[in-house]
């Protein structure tokens, strides 16, 4: 989901006012415990933009409900989220950058808190920055652009609609988790990620879960385990014994040869004098000497790529392992970098119904399954995650909606490797 708008934050922001609209709205019927027409959630760095668009809003009899003014003193934020939501008619979220990182971290960890709320409303997403990552829970929806020409009219339409006319519309109320299906969420990023060496490994924090995935996996116990699968890389050392062993190896492979080419060349010097043959012995000596010199370079150039390629190696195996727990959950991880790990919702029960299909034996059929976890899952979620897969689209549907699935991808993988 991308805007197509290349208008920045700062150049929306400094527009003074939302330009007026020429149609004419009537704004629906506060009813029951309704107080407002619209709750408004943004980011304070927004201010001025969000505050010249409740100026338009109110300027047309909208009741609009905002934090700055109306959330009641001496209350938790999220008490007074929940109650603001509770008596408005619709929720309208400012989306910015910034946003995604403050606030709607605080809306999405506790969702639980209001998601009846959140079924009844429609939620009107509007997209400040152009260049925001839309939250997952999100996704669905189709949202508005701020840099829109015709924003005002097309917001005032939804707002001034009543809720149950809203029914089939673009503008749709919380969905149930399906719908995410394929989608990435933001990424793990390690703690020791400053200054971290291309020998080291990430560490990961299994302290708390991510907000983003608290209303995802049900077994939080589960993400922790998975969590520490994947920091055995760093705490086994892995790149410093690696580093022994190549250097072990670059020493008895050039050292030792080297030193005897040296004692013979000596030696042929030695008896040149009476010996020509030495002479020539001693030149082919010098020439091997220099060959080997030359492959040392040559091996040094590339032993830090070397020990960098070993360590996401490593890593993506304990992704794979890790991917066995958290696959009940509906989430995998994936490496490419010794830092950085990516996560995708994505849910897995078409797949296995498939293996389940393909091994006539439950047992096999699972053991199967598992193992294709561990050796396929860390790459399929690299590939979802960057939404590009080293293959065409196969032609036949698969478990996954406009995308690959996991089996198709193993199936994929398979094939290359047997053509290879």
């Amino acid at each position: 989901m991308e805007a197509t708008s290349s208008l920045d934050t700062a150049d929306i922001q400094s527009q003074p006012t939302v330009p007026l609209s020429p149609h004419v709205y009537v704004p629906p019927t506060l009813r029951g415990e309704e107080c407002y027409h619209v709750f408004i959630s943004y980011s304070s760095t927004d201010y001025q933009w969000t505050h010249s668009l409740i100026n338009q809003l109110e300027s047309r009899s909208l009741q609009v409900c905002y934090h700055e003014r109306d959330f009641t003193p001496g209350r938790t934020v999220l008490e007074n989220m929940s109650e603001c939501i509770q008596e408005s008619q619709k929720v309208l979220l400012v989306l910015s950058p910034e946003f995604v990182r403050s606030r709607w971290c605080l809306l999405e960890a506790n969702m639980s808190l209001f998601r009846d709320c959140l079924e009844r409303k429609p939620i009107i997403p509007v997209l400040l920055d152009p260049g925001v990552s839309v939250p997952l829970h999100l996704c669905h929806l189709t949202y508005l652009e701020a840099s829109d020409h015709d924003f005002l009219n097309k917001l005032l339409k939804v707002i001034c609609t009543p809720n149950q006319q809203l029914q089939g519309s673009t503008v749709l109320p919380f969905q149930p988790p399906s719908i995410y299906n394929g989608k990435a969420l933001q990424p793990l990023s390690a703690v020791n990620d400053e200054g971290l060496n291309k020998w080291d490994c990430g560490q990961f924090s299994d302290m708390e879960v991510p907000d983003q995935l608290r209303l995802i996996i049900e077994d939080q116990e589960q993400y922790r385990k998975a969590v520490r699968i994947i920091n055995r890389v760093s705490q086994n050392k892995v790149g410093l014994r690696l580093i022994l062993i190549t250097s072990l190896i670059y020493a008895f492979g050039t050292i030792a040869p080297a030193l005897y080419l040296i004692a013979t060349t000596a030696g042929g010097l030695v008896d040149t004098k009476h010996d020509t043959t030495n002479v020539t012995e001693s030149g082919f000596a010098m020439f091997c000497g220099c060959c080997i010199l030359v492959m040392m370079v040559i091996q040094l150039a590339f032993w830090e790529k070397d020990i960098e390629w070993y360590i996401v190696r490593e890593m993506q195996k304990a992704v794979g392992e890790a991917n066995i727990i958290l696959s009940e959950q509906k989430v995998l991880m994936g490496c490419q970098s010794n830092s950085k790990i990516n996560l995708v919702y994505v849910i897995l029960d078409g797949c296995k119904l498939d293996f389940a299909a393909t091994f006539s034996e439950q047992a096999v059929a699972e053991d199967m399954f598992r193992r294709a976890l561990l050796f396929f899952s860390s790459g399929y979620t690299c590939c979802l995650a960057k939404r590009h897969f080293p293959f065409p689209m196969p032609d036949s549907g698969g478990h996954l909606e406009g995308g690959v699935c996991f089996c198709q991808y193993v199936s994929q993988q398979l094939s290359r490797e047997e053509w290879k």
